[in-house]
């Protein structure tokens, strides 16, 4: 039976939260369509988040922006890994049209890279994009200071124009380039709250408030992080990979609970403005402390949503980088509710298109 292939950057986990589940929604539509999808997010982040038979393959395919931490980017080594990859464009091109042919590919999805749609396009296969920005804008405001990022502009900008469709997720810029689009409601479900067995397993006290600080990473010093810590009226949590239990947080494991009972069973989640953590805080109803994110065309996009769909305070990144939570905390606990609600259902729409696109039977949305 022909398979479905589906590419994730590698940028940040938000795109494989948001691409895991669209996969989870197209695996239980279809269980009879085999999926490969490659990617080079960790294995067991993916794994965490993804229904068994969906086999996953190593392959990074675009650069997105190399960051210090989860908030600072660094735009130089950003440049000179983007150059370096695409020096190996066609090379990496051609064999992914290998792969497609030899992997009995019928569809290519992508969140966002562009050489595989190249691929998929070299080959005259069904190609769609999935996503809520392409790397064509979000490098368009580094060209306007350094001509080095025109040339990726444009080669994104020119494969983006060649897809055959878009799904574009919500929190989205126009996406100009791409020629066929068609909007998706807020994929992320509410999780189911775990506070009890989180409670036991990090020895928290359930009683207090929960604060879950969600990054990947962030350079704290010991100062900030003995501030964190010295919070005695909440429980502090963080989750792999960003471990801090030395310094008294407590730090989940992602084969606890899923990442969407975690949120679901804290009372605040700080953060940076990201896809994921923001359509998982509107999913499950739960104020969002958040802070600045510099050289981030998405940034103002994600703002915006905040304000729209969650209860929010806003932490500037001197208070987050020197541990001083305490105002903000209190501004969420008064912050008022959204002043709108989003539907939901996105994932199980993406999989509907998907599998049209594909030609298989196709599940009925209401």
């Amino acid at each position: 039976m022909k398979k479905i292939a589906y590419y994730i950057t590698a940028h940040g986990y938000g795109h494989g939260a948001r691409s895991c589940d669209i996969l989870n929604a197209l695996k239980s539509a279809a269980p009879e369509v085999p999926i490969l999808v490659k990617t080079d997010l960790p294995v067991e982040f993916m794994k965490s988040r993804l229904l068994p038979g969906i086999e996953l393959r190593p392959g990074a395919f675009d650069v997105g922006l190399i960051q210090n931490d989860s908030i600072q980017v660094d735009l130089e080594a950003s440049i000179q890994a983007l150059t370096e990859l695409y020096s190996r464009e066609e090379e990496l091109i051609q064999q992914e049209r290998r792969f497609l042919r030899d992997e009995n590919i019928s569809t290519v999805v992508a969140d966002i890279p562009a050489i595989p749609l190249a691929a998929a396009q070299q080959e005259q296969l069904p190609n769609i994009g999935c996503s809520n920005f392409g790397w064509n804008w979000i490098y368009s405001e580094f060209a306007e200071i350094d001509k080095r990022w025109q040339v990726f502009v444009d080669k994104f900008a020119q494969v983006y124009s060649r897809t055959d469709l878009l799904l574009r997720q919500p929190f989205s810029e126009p996406m100009d380039a791409f020629p066929k689009k068609i909007d998706l409601p807020l994929l992320a479900k509410p999780g189911t709250p775990q506070r009890n067995r989180i409670a036991r397993a990090a020895g928290a006290d359930p009683a207090k408030p929960w604060v879950l600080l969600s990054f990947t990473s962030l350079n704290l010093d010991l100062p900030a992080l003995k501030k964190i810590s010295h919070l005695r009226r909440c429980e502090i949590f963080t989750v792999e990979p960003l471990d801090w239990s030395p310094a008294g947080i407590h730090c989940l494991t992602r084969d606890l609970v899923r990442f969407a009972d975690i949120v679901a069973s804290v009372d605040v989640v700080v953060t940076k403005p990201g896809f994921g953590i923001v359509s998982e805080c509107i999913a499950n109803n739960k104020p969002i402390i958040y802070s600045d994110r510099k050289n981030f065309l998405e940034y103002p996009v994600l703002v915006e949503a905040i304000e729209r769909y969650c209860r929010h305070a806003f932490i500037p990144n001197a208070e987050l980088y020197s541990g001083d939570l305490e105002r903000a905390l209190i501004d969420a606990e008064s912050a008022p509710e959204p002043p709108e609600k989003m539907p939901g259902g996105g994932a199980e729409s993406a999989a509907d298109h998907i599998l049209r696109f594909a030609g298989k039977t196709s599940i009925s949305i209401d």
